[in-house]
């Protein structure tokens, strides 16, 4: 099974960081059989310092990397900020090295030989859970940009909505005339384009979730 990006998807980027020159290029021609556009790294500090596309994307990643293991450095992405979705491959896999991987999230754990269909697989995952990170974080951002135009008393009047209050507690609670919370909560409605009440508070939600992530 081809799993090509379609024409309406932006380009997808798959990394391979493998210090075997034969696995890389083996694993480079079949992605690319597929129409997958792929970088090879040799060392994982290659990976780091090297130019990389910004794109969807996903690692395949040995476990036995010289200098360091791949479990290392997929802690060193971690916390160097680095998300991407990890498929680990390797010839000397056992039950907790491969608990390990993915207990720290790795995608995949595939020891070699594996079936080319299944790192196809594993590959078409990671790059659509990457697109769908990314999705987020842009929407994240987008909603960040619309609650910054909200007047401080607009944002505070959006966190007493989305907590359920009526028009008429937010009132006395501000000591405002209810007409006046209306205007200013139809002035929210309309910044964060919120088209109804349930669609401010999952605005709310993905706000408050986005901020205490970040």
């Amino acid at each position: 099974m081809r799993h090509p990006a379609s024409s309406s998807e932006p380009p997808s980027v798959v990394f391979v960081v493998d210090d075997d020159p034969s696995v890389r290029e083996s694993i480079r021609s079949l992605l690319r059989s597929v129409g997958h556009s792929v970088q090879v790294f040799d060392t994982a500090q290659a990976f780091m310092v090297g130019e990389r596309i910004d794109a969807p994307g996903c690692l395949i990643l040995d476990v036995r990397l010289p200098g360091s293991s791949g479990l290392e450095f997929q802690r060193e992405l971690a916390g160097s900020g680095i998300s991407i979705p990890i498929v680990f491959i390797t010839g000397h896999g056992d039950i907790p090295m491969s608990v390990a991987a993915m207990k720290a999230g790795a995608l995949e754990f595939l020891t070699k030989p594996f079936r080319d269909q299944d790192l196809l697989d594993a590959v078409h995952r990671g790059i659509e859970l990457d697109r769908s990170r990314r999705a987020e974080l842009a929407m994240l951002a987008e909603l960040r940009e619309r609650f910054a135009t909200l007047t401080p008393r607009e944002q505070e009047i959006m966190a007493l909505v989305a907590a359920g209050q009526m028009n008429k507690q937010i009132a006395g609670e501000l000591q405002l005339s209810e007409v006046t919370v209306k205007v200013h909560r139809a002035q929210v409605m309309r910044k964060m384009q919120a088209k109804s009440l349930p669609d401010l508070v999952r605005i709310a939600d993905r706000l408050g979730a986005g901020t205490a992530r970040h």
